[in-house]
């Protein structure tokens, strides 16, 4: 039987990849910020040492009889060769005619109103260059004179220094992903550790221990835990009313039987020709056969309830098989059987007292219906290196040749066993016990006639 649940993936997982998608997301974000942020600081940092360059050369213009002086200071592109090796262009319009400098350097779009420098970033002879204006009224002779200034340098230094900052900004992005992944591993670890604590709880438990849970939950859990504390109310209710109903059934189907063979018997005894004597033993016969597969089937439905849930207890193990074999031996005696037993004296064990009974009642009751008349049946019962051996043989018809795999199954029976009342069912009981408890169950061909049944707890 497959009791594997049907899995739509781990939980734990799937919150674990959602918080690492939340986190790479982060990441991103925090990528780009800083190098957004980084980038602009920079473009501000060069900014301001061209717009100062502007400034000093404006500052040191000056006027004669002539016009105009122009006094470039050496500070003026000092300060933008410490910064870089980057190459530094200049210009300066009077009244929008080149007086010194580049002439092909662009100039801004609008000059009108540069009294502050203004930035912008240009193509200059086949490289980008960052470029500061800034216009200056000196009067001459009484004139106001516009002079515009320009002072660019190219973005090596720049483009460089983004690289960096886009470099560090991806190692914060990397360094943030990692951290956030372990956490949210921890995080992951500590939500579902609930559910596994849960699940513990349940799987330590025995089959028969039906108490409801009462370990605190997170809120979360509680109507999960009270989903299955109901079923769990609803599953002890259940198995209370199967076990009412195999007792309950067991006396109405075995007292009915029992009524009928005692009336058929008596019809016996009291018949007066041979035709109702041969009907009245093939009823007792119909009797016999259905009391038995009834009473077995009943046993059968037992063991596949109390397999689940043993009631486990300290069986006195020789007296129970002392008592077995008592109440079947006015059967071994209708057939003249001697029963030998070697049994250990003050043997316990540990076990389900009703189906140790069962098991050791179905092994001799086999050996008594297939033994023949005046045969002997050898017991034997003796602790070991593995539990305690009882081990029964007899000198019946033995196993034809069939597998002890194939005389467990239920209701298959040797084709030396036809004529012999049985359900089939009596051997795999056995096996079902054995395995219940732990233990094995072995069918062997005696080296003589019969066979040898060894059940091992």
């Amino acid at each position: 039987m497959n009791n594997a649940v049907p899995s739509s993936g781990s939980l734990g997982r799937r919150l674990l990849i959602q918080l690492l998608i939340v986190a790479a997301i982060l990441s991103a974000l925090l990528y780009l910020a800083v190098r957004a942020v980084a980038n602009q600081a920079a473009v501000a940092s060069h900014d301001n040492i061209l717009g100062a360059s502007a400034a000093a050369i404006a500052e040191q213009l000056g006027t004669d009889n002539d016009g105009i002086v122009i006094d470039i200071p050496y500070s003026a592109f000092s300060m933008l060769g410490a910064i870089s090796e980057d190459r530094v262009f200049y210009r300066i319009d009077i009244d929008n005619e080149t007086a010194t400098g580049y002439e092909d350097l662009p100039a801004p779009a609008d000059s009108t109103n540069t009294s502050k420098p203004i930035f912008y970033a240009t193509q200059f002879r086949d490289t980008t260059v960052r470029v500061a204006a800034q216009t200056r009224v000196i009067p001459v002779n009484n004139k106001p004179v516009s002079v515009l200034i320009l002072v660019a340098q190219t973005r090596r230094a720049q483009d460089t220094i983004s690289a960096k900052v886009a470099n560090t900004a991806a190692a914060l992005g990397i360094g943030f992903f990692l951290i956030a992944g372990a956490m949210s591993w921890f995080a992951t670890r500590s939500t579902v550790k609930p559910l596994y604590a849960v699940a513990n709880a349940i799987g330590r438990r025995g089959a028969h221990d039906l108490r409801p849970l009462q370990s605190p939950v997170p809120s979360e859990l509680s109507p999960l835990v009270k989903s299955l504390n109901d079923f769990i109310a609803r599953l002890r209710s259940s198995l209370n009313r199967t076990e009412t109903f195999m007792a309950e059934a067991a006396h109405h189907v075995r007292t009915p039987l029992a009524t009928v063979r005692t009336q058929a018997e008596i019809a016996l005894r009291q018949a007066e020709t041979d035709a109702s004597r041969k009907t009245l033993r093939t009823v007792i016969r119909a009797v016999d056969e259905s009391s038995r597969s009834a009473s077995q089937l009943l046993d059968h439905a037992m063991i596949s309830y109390r397999s689940d849930q043993l009631s486990t207890e300290e069986i006195d193990y020789t007296a129970l098989v002392y008592e077995v074999i008592r109440a079947l031996s006015a059967t071994a005696e209708l057939k003249d059987l001697a029963v030998l037993s070697d049994i250990e004296p003050g043997v316990s064990i540990n076990g389900d007292r009703v189906l140790i009974e069962i098991a050791l009642h179905n092994l001799l009751d086999n050996a008594i219906k297939y033994s023949p008349f005046d045969g002997t049946i050898s017991i034997e019962m003796k602790r070991d290196e593995q539990g305690c051996l009882f081990k029964i043989s007899d000198q019946g018809r033995g196993l034809d040749g069939n597998e002890q795999s194939a005389l467990v199954q239920r209701f298959q029976r040797g084709e030396n066993a036809k004529d012999v009342v049985g359900s089939g069912l009596g051997l795999t009981m056995v096996e079902a016990i054995a395995k219940a408890h732990k233990g094995t169950f072995v069918l062997q061909q005696n080296t003589g006639p019969g066979t040898c049944a060894t059940f091992s707890l």
